[in-house]
């Protein structure tokens, strides 16, 4: 699973912002690493150098394996809430999609790849 890391200009993308997002990242979605080919990220600053309570924004999109992408975003008051939000998300969205191909009992649905 590739993970890239994308900032506008108030949101500074230094080397370790870009390991600690690829280290979270990894370890939440760990059960999903066989499906996900690539998760991109990009943190931007809505209110750009005014400040404001939540005007950080994590979008996150995950590209699956012969799937459309999926896209979650989460706006939070600090660039690591946001981060943490988005991830919540991505995983619920991820263990929907995929959970799809499997029926209750755990055999393939109709509707599997």
């Amino acid at each position: 699973m590739q993970i890239q890391l994308n900032t506008d200009t108030s949101v500074q993308g230094s080397d370790a912002m870009i390991a600690w997002t690829q280290r979270e990242l990894g370890e939440r979605l760990a059960r999903h690493r066989d499906q996900v080919t690539r998760v991109e990220v990009h943190l931007s600053d809505l209110n750009g150098g005014r400040g404001g309570e939540a005007d950080k924004r994590c979008l996150l999109e995950a590209r699956l394996a012969g799937r459309p992408p999926v896209a979650v975003s989460h706006v939070a008051g600090k660039v690591a809430d946001a981060v943490h939000g988005a991830c919540d998300k991505l995983v619920r969205a991820l263990d929907t999609t995929l959970g799809r191909e499997r029926d209750a009992r755990g055999r393939e649905s109709i509707r599997g790849a």
